[in-house]
């Protein structure tokens, strides 16, 4: 087994990974394989990233034969468990780590993972593909979407033929290319970590700054109201980025971001779920509580159904997605659309509209 250290050159982390943990108790890891499956393949190398005398640092352990993979496995473990907590990884939750355990169980070691917490930068951005407009979520579709120019030719799976044949004669070209993809893996991780700043963007630290109602015309030249949400964000966004959902509009950029919701000043329904406690009344085209109907003529009302359990209101209305705030209107019984009145206390509720904002925010993912 050989074991190379390095130091990351022009590294700068761009994302505040330390609002989450230290930097020195983070590790970044990456693996390299013969194949997927854990019983047919071979570990051949793992490599860290680690944080040290204030500079970014690897450490790559390489199976010079496959006789050695119990021993990379052991010399990871050896070296993790000193002191970091954390690893961050890409995929590492569906790969990387349970490769790992399947080999500990076939080998007998007594190592898991149950000390560390862990971050997983596909799993928090795989959500957000659409969102993101990318047509998946590789390390290296991400490095492209922020402009990232990677130096090594190969891909994992190119790799498995060139480690046969290192192992056959230990050929300088191997070593070579093996060690720089798995390098430039770890060094990736850190040039895409700024992306974990759009899973930020749905979190409660994003603050909505400024709320305003405005008017504008539509290419017919129809009037339409509309609401404008100014948002701060918790963490930089790496690119400038824009999506349509619902006929909700959003932008950001930098730590800056605005939402644009339609706003309906119609009327609208109440339903009432208990139908079988009112009548409806016809004529007034409203449901009432049958303790009341007294003062109702018998002739003028009916037993009131789950579709005519209403009362109509005018007023200024926003679309919800869940019922998030209540009472909730509707425009028609089968209508599935959602809506809630825009109330003077509302208006005076920053909170409110700061929970609004996350709500519009979630339903365009």
């Amino acid at each position: 087994m050989r074991t190379i250290r390095r130091q990351l050159s022009d590294i700068s982390l761009s994302y505040p990974l330390d609002r989450e943990v230290p930097l020195s108790k983070v590790l970044f890891m990456d693996i390299e394989t013969t194949g997927f499956a854990a019983k047919s393949s071979v570990l051949y190398l793992i490599g860290c990233a680690y944080y040290e005398n204030e500079a970014w640092h690897t450490i790559q352990w390489l199976a010079t034969s496959y006789e050695e993979e119990r021993e990379v496995i052991s010399a990871f473990f050896s070296f993790a468990s000193g002191s970091y907590t954390h690893l961050i990884h890409f995929n590492g939750n569906n790969f990387d780590l349970p490769f790992i355990l399947q080999k500990c169980a076939q080998y007998g070691l007594p190592y898991d993972f149950s000390g560390f917490m862990g971050i997983d930068i596909y799993k928090r951005v795989a959500p957000l593909k659409d969102f993101l407009k990318l047509p998946n979520c590789k390390q290296k579709t991400l490095e492209q979407f922020l402009g990232i120019h990677r130096e090594d030719p190969f891909d994992g799976g190119q790799l498995i033929s060139i480690y046969h044949e290192f192992v056959k004669n230990q050929t300088g070209f191997g070593y070579q290319a093996i060690l720089c993809h798995n390098y430039d893996d770890l060094a990736g991780m850190f040039h895409i970590l700024p992306v974990l700043a759009y899973s930020d963007l749905f979190s409660e630290k994003t603050k909505a700054k400024k709320v305003q109602a405005n008017y504008y015309q539509d290419i017919s030249g129809n009037r339409h109201q509309e609401l404008f949400i100014k948002l701060s964000f918790p963490t930089p966004l790496p690119k400038e980025i824009s999506c349509v959902r619902n006929g909700c509009y959003f932008t950001g950029s930098g730590t800056t971001g605005n939402i644009r919701v339609p706003l309906y000043e119609e009327e609208m329904k109440y339903f009432y779920s208990n139908y079988r406690d009112y009548y409806y009344l016809p004529i007034e085209d409203v449901a009432i509580h049958k303790s009341i109907a007294s003062f109702v003529d018998k002739e003028n009302r009916v037993q009131a159904r789950a579709h005519t359990c209403y009362t109509r209101k005018y007023s200024s209305y926003l679309p919800q997605w869940d019922v998030l705030f209540e009472p909730f209107f509707k425009r028609d019984y089968k209508s599935p659309e959602l809506f809630f009145e825009i109330t003077d206390s509302f208006k005076k509720d920053r909170k409110a509209f700061q929970t609004y904002a996350l709500h519009i925010l979630k339903k365009m993912v």
